[in-house]
């Protein structure tokens, strides 16, 4: 099952994460057959290291835990904030490199009006989706609510600037979130990895 992790930077903790980025990128080539996505949030001018995204496919969320608490800079405490959802991938192409990206991430509480059912899911991205839209994924909730897998929010990666990225998330979101408006989240992110 796929899981979004996104660990926030603490402030001011670049040089650190500079020293131990050889040692993240080993404890993730362990995981390369199931990386997703991946790759760090950066602020809007690109030059500060502001988090990491990983979308991983794991057994289970126990597996999921252990490899967001288990990676160098989480152990190092260079992170201040941690999250692990499980996420249904709605859409996967190769990002490109050296072009601008933004992740667009919403969040809502569970409710009878949300997607329950994975072909209601994919049915919201509509039969062709944006080509500017390079990943996406329905983050749903699997801690047995009793009321089934339903969504709970969405991830999108998106070939644009912040404005425009959630401009095309935003139908999206709401589609997903049943009609009701969804507050999105966008910051620029690059495709991370070995090059």
């Amino acid at each position: 099952m796929p899981f979004y992790v996104y660990a926030q930077d603490q402030p001011g903790v670049a040089d650190q994460l500079m020293e131990l980025c050889e040692e993240h990128w080993s404890y993730m080539d362990r995981f390369d057959g199931r990386l997703i996505l991946r790759g760090p949030t950066v602020s809007d001018d690109g030059e500060e290291h502001t988090g990491s995204v990983h979308v991983v496919d794991l057994a289970d969320r126990a597996e999921a835990e252990r490899f967001a608490r288990d990676e160098p800079f989480w152990k190092a405490g260079l992170y201040r904030d941690l999250l692990v959802v499980a996420a249904e991938v709605l859409l996967s192409r190769e990002p490109a490199a050296d072009v601008p990206y933004t992740l667009v991430t919403a969040r809502w509480p569970l409710s009878a009006g949300t997607a329950h059912d994975a072909a209601a899911r994919r049915e919201s991205l509509g039969a062709e989706p944006d080509g500017r839209l390079v990943f996406v994924a329905a983050l749903v909730d699997d801690e047995g609510t009793g009321t089934g897998t339903g969504t709970t929010g969405v991830v999108a990666a998106v070939r644009a600037l912040p404005d425009e990225a959630r401009e095309l998330v935003g139908p999206l979101a709401e589609r997903l979130a049943g009609g009701r408006p969804a507050t999105l989240t966008a910051q620029r992110w690059e495709r991370g990895g070995r090059n």
